[in-house]
Parts: structure tokens; C-alpha cells; sequence
């Protein structure tokens, strides 16, 4: 079995199973073969002998074990373990009404404690301040209840680990869409969702021709009015809005709807408003995400008699291998969802309903360096698109062997699949079969590259266990370099301190131009390549749109619109830097606060106020004295608490009070307090508490704190996972590890 070091220190710290004391009882091929035999034994359902099972779960063991082909992270880690739910993400529908708002929180809390996320429209709920008859009353809109929902997955640790990932999109022609593009600008709020517009074609239409747009009521259907006056905005002033939003912060994403249900394959059985968080999925209501990729990198056969060391040596696609793989990858995809236990009994049936799959690819930016073809080249293009049409031709042929056997989905009848007046009867297992998903941990236990994503670096570093580090080095390239004659370590050392080797001049021109990364290339390339693997995908296209911070409102705007008009389904952009993350390496200006360096004498009497907030402790008392209007010193008691938890807060408050003296900006301790994360989070009356830290924080900005952001300087790159430190790459969306595997929607 090929496993990288990075691959078996991921595995063992998420995949394979603990005992009660945390220690790791399951080897990777324990792993394997539990979640062959339990995938294979839906096979039961349909008749299979013993020794057809045990031959099919050889199958599917060989297919993991050589990294060939992987599901998504919850089969491996729950298939044939008592939890035993094996989908990544629900879309849950959310009615006008406040049954069903919370009907939809209680399904999310259930979805994410058994380790799913969670994909919702807030389309339906009428606009804020509209008038609520059975109370008099008004509404307070579609932004306050995914705030609910934020807090709602702030209580609950997906998988009892690690809070779930939402995604919230609502319809261009809302009436309160101003106030969803910006409702993420403060990026403490809606911390648990990504969040996309619900774009139509009658608006990009608007844009195109510079009109206004009818704003419509989502309880009439029904332009809206408001004093009597019908309602609509500039089609081109909210375009700007969202773009500027996403070069901002990278939200809002855009889905294209009209397009998503023109090529959906069961339009009978209802509208398509939500997609999971990532966004490759489009989801009807209570449908589940049921993932797996292969690994395009293993996709390839070598000239024979020839090794990596000699001239003539090249790789050239193995189509037959392909074949087989999509092969068994559907038939194992299909068996998961008789396998899987859903967290809901709507989710079972509308899953089992449809029976939609999604098999995807990794790999391909190995796959193009193997094949010496750059990522941004019309050849990279022309092969993303052929490699898919084979895969989805052979996926369908698949889907159509095991409905011969199986049986057709059973709303197969109100399918585009089935259709007596024009004479179409295409039998199917699969409502659909395609789907290139983010596979940022599934990817390095593979060890290839992620997605359709280009690499993210030639070199990178990461932590060991002694927090040391080492630099990693894409093996193709150290292959390349040695056989060349230019590797040694010192450039190693050079190139893992740039995302790039465009600039380097100790490596060749042919190498710098095949080893490209996501920063040498164009958000056009990016683009061209997702609709590239769009054309031949039945579902959606995860990938990040990846752009230099340098990169104007113009590019974000530009790359919107190519993505619509070349057919793409959504679009995420992402321009490095703009996402500053508690969590992540950033680090307070130079200029931001001026500190004197000299501690200011105390006055002999101070006057302050003294506020009670609960904590995870107890209650805590906090008193803020002031001089000259501006905070000095702060005390602070907790209750009901151990000698550690009072120790930590008067050291904490001591630090505190010599900051301020020190003349260190008040908004500048607020900003490094907040948010900070404890085992003991609670509601109080400032939203959730997480800590003694943000308690006392909370405490000084309802003071103290101006409203301004506090400037910050980020390290543009270096983006810190906060599990281990290293950098993370921003990927669907999500920012995801490369070295332990943490993914901010897993």
C-alpha cells in the first residue's frame, strides 16, 4: 500500500478507529477492508451469492488500497462502525413559517451531530418588516434566521468533534438581497456558512442590458410593494455589489439556478433552490450528497521496458483502466446508499428516491504534469473535457447495467430518462452519476493533488511531530529536477518559500512552465478549466477561482460573468488575502496602535463600571475603570469556578490593564480576545460566550469599542490551519489543510 508519511498521520488522526482511551486500534487496511464489507453488503438486496459478495469486496478494497478510487470522508470513516452515516451533506427546505424555520434547525442539529453539513434557501421567507398577520406583527427576515442556524451549529460539534458547514443562498430577486450580499461583512458573524446568490437568467439579462429588475414576494409570487410603490433595483448596481463583496471577503459565491434546473434530470419531482455548502452539489430537498473520486494520477500506463530515468520514458492515459475503475466506483457508490443510516427518515426516502451519485476525479493537476502539459494551456483544456465525456459515457453505462439488475431509480418515470410521447426509455439506477467534488483530506490520503485544482505549491512545509519542520516536494518535480541535474537542497529551501517557481531562474524554462501553480495562473484559465469539466459533469463542478491579492473588483466581475456565459453552474472566487481568519496567521500593524513603550502611574481614584456576564464557569464580574474616557485597568472575578480558572483571569486581566496603561489600543485587545474558543462555550445575553477571554472582550466593546476594524497586516499566504499551523489552501470555498487534513466545511 503507497502511503506517505502525510497520508498515515492524517488517517490516524481522523479515519481510524480509537478506543475508549483514544489510541488507534485499526491499521489502513483494516480501514479498507471494513468499509469494503460494508459497502458490498447491499449486494444482499439484490440477490448476490456468498462468493459474489466476497469477490465484490475485493474489488472494492483494491480499489482503495491502491488509491485508484476514494468515497468521501464519512463512508471511510463510518461505514461498518455503529454510527454508520456515510453522506457528507443535506439540503434541508425552510418554509414562511415558524414551524418550519425550526423544524429546519432541529434537522440541521441532528444532521451535524451524526457529522453532515447542511445546504438551505431562505428564498421562501418573506422579506424583513413584512407584515405577519396572526400577530400583528413583522418579520424580521431571512438573514436573522440564518443567524439562528449559525448559533444552532456553534452549539453542535459535528460528528461530537468539530462544528458543522452550512450553506445559505438566497434568490437575486429577494427583496432583502442588499442585505444578504453584505450580511458576512463582519467576519465574525454567520462564521458556520458559506454563502452564495441564487442568480437567474432574466437578471444576468438586466446586466447585460443595463435595466432594472422586479423584486418579487416570496407569499405571492408576485412583484413586491412596499407604500404602494412596485419594487425593483438597478440590475447592475447589485452586480457590482456582489462583486465587490466577493473581492472583499470571497462571498458571496454565485449559483446560476435557471441553469441548474434546466439540466436537471427530475424535474417532475421539484425545483432545485439549494446546493450543498461546497456548492457541487445541487440538492432537492432532504436529498443527500453521495461522493467519491478517482484518482486521475493512477489513471496512466508507462511505454514498456522504459523507467522514469530514461529519455524516451513517458506516460500516457490508461482509458481501459479508467473503464474499469468508473466501473466499480458506481457500483460501490450505488451500494452506499442502501449501506447508509440517515440522521432522517425524509432523507431516506427522498435519497432512495432519486438515488443520486457523484463520481468525481483528483489528481488531474498530477495527471498534466505526467503528461508534461501545462494546467493554463488549450491542451490542458481539450483533455480536462475528454477525460470527463469518457468518464460520465462510462458512468451512465454503468448506471444503465445495474438498473437491468437493480431496477430504474423509482422516480424514474418523472425523469428525462422516461418520456413514451417522444419516445425515450433510457433505463437508469442513477438520477445522476457526475460530480467533481472537493477532496482536500481524501486527496492526501491518496497522495495527489486535489480535485481539478491546479497544485498549490511545488514545495511546501509541514509540521512534525517534535514541531520541527519539513519540506515536502511534489515527487514528479524531484523526479524531474534529479533526472535534469539542478536539484539540491538549497533550491528546495528557495522554492518552499514561494507558492511559485515562475521567477526562479535555477529551474529550467520547460519545467518552470509545466509546474505551474494556482498563482501563475489566470482567473480566465481557472474558469475556462472548471467549464471545461462542466460540459460532461450531470451535477456540478467544485473549484475555487483562485486570484492574487493585487487582483482589482474588475477581475472578480470579469471572471462572474465568463463562468455564466461559458456555462459553468456557480461560481467561488477567492483573492489571497482577503479573508484574514482569527485562527490564521495574521499580525497586528506596525502602525496600527502607536505604544509609548512607557506604563502609565495610576491615578490615586478611577471610576468604571462593573458588568456580570455568564460563563462556562460561572458567572464572571467585570470592572472597567477608566481615565480621560478611555479604558485603564481591568479586574475581573469568576464564580463557582477552580484556583486555575481564577489564577488565568487575573493574569489575563493584569496583561490587560498593562496594555492599556502601555497606551496599546483598546480595540486592538478587543480584537485579539475575541472569539477565542474554549470546552466550555454557553449562550448568555451578548450571543454565545466561548470563553473567560471573550467574556471579558464582549465587556469591553460594549463600552469601549468604536465599531472600527482593527487594521490588519496579513501575511499574504500564509493563511494558518488551526490545528497545526501550516498554510492553507483555499479551496470550493473552504480552506482546507495539506498537511493534517482539517477542512473549515468537514
Amino acid at each position: 500500500m503507497e502511503l506517505t508519511e502525510n497520508s498515515l498521520a492524517v488517517l490516524r488522526r481522523r479515519y481510524l478507529a480509537k478506543d475508549e482511551q483514544g489510541q488507534v486500534k485499526e491499521t489502513p487496511e483494516d480501514l479498507f477492508w471494513r468499509v469494503a464489507r460494508a459497502v458490498a453488503e447491499s449486494d444482499k438486496n439484490y440477490g448476490a451469492s456468498i462468493e459474489d459478495l466476497e469477490a465484490t469486496q475485493l474489488v472494492f478494497y483494491d480499489m482503495m488500497a491502491t488509491l485508484d478510487f476514494l468515497p468521501n470522508s464519512p463512508t471511510l470513516m463510518n461505514a461498518g462502525r455503529p454510527m454508520g452515516q456515510l453522506s457528507a451533506c443535506f439540503v434541508i427546505p425552510i418554509e414562511d413559517s415558524m414551524e418550519s424555520i425550526f423544524d429546519a434547525v432541529k434537522a440541521t442539529a441532528l444532521i451535524h451531530k451524526s457529522g453532515g453539513g447542511t445546504g438551505f434557501a431562505f428564498s421562501r421567507l418573506r422579506a424583513r418588516n413584512s407584515v405577519v398577520a396572526s400577530t400583528s406583527g413583522v418579520a424580521s427576515g431571512p438573514v436573522s434566521f440564518m443567524k439562528v442556524i449559525n448559533a444552532a451549529t456553534e452549539a453542535v460539534k459535528q460528528g461530537g468533534t468539530r462544528r458543522g458547514a452550512n450553506m445559505g443562498i438566497l434568490r437575486i430577486d429577494h427583496p432583502d438581497i442588499m442585505e444578504f450580499i453584505t450580511c458576512k461583512d463582519d467576519l465574525k458573524e454567520l462564521t458556520n456558512f458559506n454563502i452564495s446568490v441564487g442568480i437567474t437568467d432574466a437578471f444576468m439579462q438586466a446586466v447585460k442590458d443595463d435595466t432594472s429588475y422586479p423584486l418579487i414576494d416570496p407569499r405571492t409570487g408576485r412583484q413586491a410593494i412596499k407604500g404602494g410603490v412596485p419594487q425593483s433595483l438597478e440590475a447592475r448596481e447589485v452586480f457590482t455589489a456582489i462583486v465587490e463583496h466577493a473581492h472583499k471577503t470571497g462571498e458571496p459565491g454565485i449559483i446560476f439556478l435557471d441553469r441548474i434546473n434546466a439540466k436537471e434530470n427530475t424535474p417532475q419531482v421539484g425545483i432545485v433552490e439549494a446546493t450543498n455548502p461546497c456548492g457541487e452539489q445541487p440538492l432537492l430537498p432532504y436529498e443527500s450528497c453521495n461522493l467519491g473520486s478517482i484518482n486521475l494520477s493512477k489513471m496512466v500506463k508507462t511505454s514498456i521496458g522504459m523507467t522514469p530515468d530514461s529519455d524516451l520514458f513517458r506516460y500516457e492515459i490508461d482509458w481501459d483502466k479508467i473503464r474499469r475503475t468508473v466501473h466499480n466506483a458506481v457500483h460501490f457508490l450505488d451500494n452506499v446508499i442502501d449501506a447508509n443510516k440517515y440522521p432522517l427518515p425524509e432523507i431516506d426516502r427522498a435519497t432512495k428516491a432519486n438515488r443520486r451519485i457523484g463520481l468525481g476525479v483528483m489528481g488531474f493537476a498530477d495527471l498534466l504534469v505526467m503528461l508534461e502539459v501545462p494546467y493554463n494551456s488549450e491542451e490542458a483544456l481539450i483533455l480536462g473535457e475528454k477525460l470527463m465525456q469518457f468518464i460520465q459515457t462510462e458512468a451512465d453505462l454503468a448506471s444503465v447495467e445495474l438498473a437491468k439488475k437493480r431496477g430504474n431509480f423509482p422516480n424514474w418515470e418523472k425523469s428525462v430518462f422516461y418520456n413514451p410521447e417522444k419516445d425515450i426509455n433510457h433505463p437508469r439506477r442513477n438520477s445522476t452519476v457526475t460530480t467533481i467534488a472537493p477532496t482536500g483530506t481524501i486527496s492526501i490520503i491518496a497522495g495527489c493533488s486535489s480535485g481539478i485544482e491546479p497544485m498549490f505549491a511545488v514545495c511546501y512545509e509541514r509540521n512534525v511531530m517534535d514541531n520541527t519542520r519539513l519540506v515536502e516536494v511534489n515527487p514528479y518535480f524531484k523526479q524531474k529536477a534529479v533526472q535534469m541535474g539542478f536539484y539540491s537542497e538549497r533550491l528546495i529551501e528557495k522554492i518552499a518559500q514561494s507558492n511559485s517557481i515562475a521567477d526562479i531562474p535555477e529551474v529550467p524554462e520547460s519545467i518552470r512552465k509545466i509546474f505551474v501553480t494556482t498563482v501563475d495562473i489566470s482567473p480566465e484559465w481557472h474558469v475556462r478549466m472548471q467549464a471545461a469539466f462542466q460540459k460532461y459533469t450531470e451535477n456540478a463542478v467544485s473549484k475555487t477561482i483562485n486570484l492574487p491579492n493585487k487582483a482589482s473588483v474588475s477581475d472578480v466581475r470579469k471572471a462572474y460573468e465568463l463562468a455564466y456565459s461559458l456555462g459553468c453552474k456557480g461560481v467561488t472566487v477567492y483573492r489571497d488575502g482577503s479573508r484574514p481568519m482569527q485562527v490564521l496567521s495574521t499580525k497586528s500593524t506596525t502602525t496600527a496602535t502607536e505604544s509609548t513603550g512607557k506604563i502609565k502611574d495610576r491615578p490615586e481614584t478611577l471610576h468604571g463600571i462593573t458588568d456580570k456576564i455568564k460563563t462556562g464557569f460561572g458567572n464572571l464580574y467585570v470592572t472597567i475603570n477608566a481615565h480621560q474616557g478611555k479604558p485603564f485597568e481591568v479586574f475581573a472575578q469568576i464564580g463557582k469556578s477552580g484556583y486555575d480558572t481564577m489564577a488565568d483571569t487575573e493574569a489575563i486581566c493584569r496583561l490587560i490593564s498593562l496594555a492599556l496603561r502601555s497606551g496599546v489600543d483598546t480595540e486592538e485587545i478587543i480584537e485579539q480576545l475575541r472569539g477565542i474558543g474554549g470546552d466550555t462555550q454557553i449562550f448568555g445575553d451578548g450571543g454565545v460566550i466561548r470563553s473567560v477571554p471573550d467574556a471579558i472582550a464582549k465587556v469591553l466593546y460594549k463600552h469601549f469599542g468604536n465599531g472600527k476594524k482593527t487594521k490588519r497586516d496579513v501575511d499574504l499566504g500564509t493563511l494558518r490551519c488551526p490545528d497545526c499551523s501550516a498554510k492553507l489552501n483555499a479551496e470550493s470555498g473552504c480552506f482546507s489543510c495539506p498537511n493534517c487534513g482539517y477542512s473549515k466545511c468537514k
